[in-house]
């Protein structure tokens, strides 16, 4: 199988995590940035952090002569994605800079070549207007730190091509991450998402019903608990979609507006439709798998806790136990 050629531009934090992964994944990376020596220096960076990261078994063992094998720091943009079928860009998230460099990409790229941005906020059809042929761009959002979270956007604008979307799936698989495509909208799925919560949680605090330690406690002991093995419409299927209407219902009478019920879980109720426990709901799991279900819910609860117990707690946690217990001492 030939050994496909990739550019990643911008060699910083994010475009280097990247490079890593796309590079020990097997492509041919070229790593490029304002100059030769930016990216030169970035890439003796990405091998001193590969070394780090073999030590703490976070990595292969041979990661580091697999990078030293795949990746290199071009002379320019125009020479770094001359031969590369697929081009990351992971500049600045400013949009004078997105455009100008975009521009240079598509003026020395191969024709066909897709093109993926690394954008976390800025809507895609508004990039895709320094792209030369537009059909074989969008978006291709990793998440930091590149190299372990294992989630990405791949976001399409109303131009991109069905071949363009599979090619950003086939690059997403090749570094073992896992693809969701979602539509051009602000904030896309992600930060839409995370900025939710964040906001909430933000109004807690301002109107004192919580300290911030007291927020993350619960949050990363509850339900943030059970997100890395289930998302939020799984969640709701199994702990039944009628509660979920009753907790609204009781939620409006302080906050109204705030937590209107959502059309679409009014619909599923009123259609019987309650989850795991009738067979159906937002996913379509027979109420006869319902055991193996909770059967592995419960695995995977008790492997998360022995995990949590084994790692210790965080630095953030330690230092949030430390503010806690000194305010404690000073009342």
């Amino acid at each position: 199988m030939t050994q496909r050629t990739v550019a990643v531009v911008g060699s910083g934090y994010m475009g280097g995590g990247i490079a890593q992964v796309l590079a020990l994944g097997g492509a041919r990376v070229a790593l490029a940035d304002v100059s030769q020596e930016v990216a030169e220096k970035n890439l003796e960076r990405l091998l001193a952090e590969a070394e780090l990261f073999v030590s703490d078994g976070l990595f292969p063992e041979d990661a580091v002569r697999r990078l030293r094998e795949n990746l290199w720091a071009a002379p320019s943009i125009e020479d770094a994605v001359a031969d590369a079928s697929y081009i990351e860009e992971a500049v600045p998230e400013i949009l004078e800079i997105k455009h100008a460099t975009l521009r240079r990409i598509s003026d020395a790229a191969q024709q066909d070549a897709v093109i993926g941005s690394n954008t976390s906020t800025i809507l895609i059809a508004t990039l895709a207007e320094a792209v030369s042929n537009p059909g074989r761009f969008l978006g291709v959002h990793f998440s930091n730190p590149a190299p372990f979270i294992p989630g990405v956007e791949v976001i399409p604008h109303a131009g991109t091509t069905a071949a363009t979307v599979e090619t950003a799936r086939e690059i997403v698989a090749l570094t073992g991450k896992h693809a969701a495509v979602v539509k051009d909208v602000t904030g896309f799925v992600l930060n839409r998402l995370q900025y939710a919560l964040f906001h909430e949680a933000a109004q807690v605090v301002e109107e004192g019903i919580a300290s911030a330690e007291d927020v993350d406690t619960l949050v990363r002991t509850t339900f943030g608990f059970r997100l890395p093995f289930f998302g939020p419409f799984a969640i709701a299927d199994m702990a039944g979609l009628d509660v979920y209407s009753f907790c609204y219902a009781s939620l409006q009478t302080s906050f109204p507006e705030r937590f209107a019920t959502p059309g679409i879980l009014k619909d599923l109720v009123d259609a019987g439709k309650l989850g795991t426990k009738s067979g159906a709901g937002f996913l379509q799991i027979p109420a006869d798998k319902s055991q193996d279900l909770v059967a592995y819910r419960n695995k995977a609860y008790v492997a998360m806790s022995g995990l949590l117990k084994e790692l210790g707690p965080s630095p953030a946690e330690e230092a949030g136990l430390d503010t806690a217990h000194t305010s404690t001492e000073t009342r």
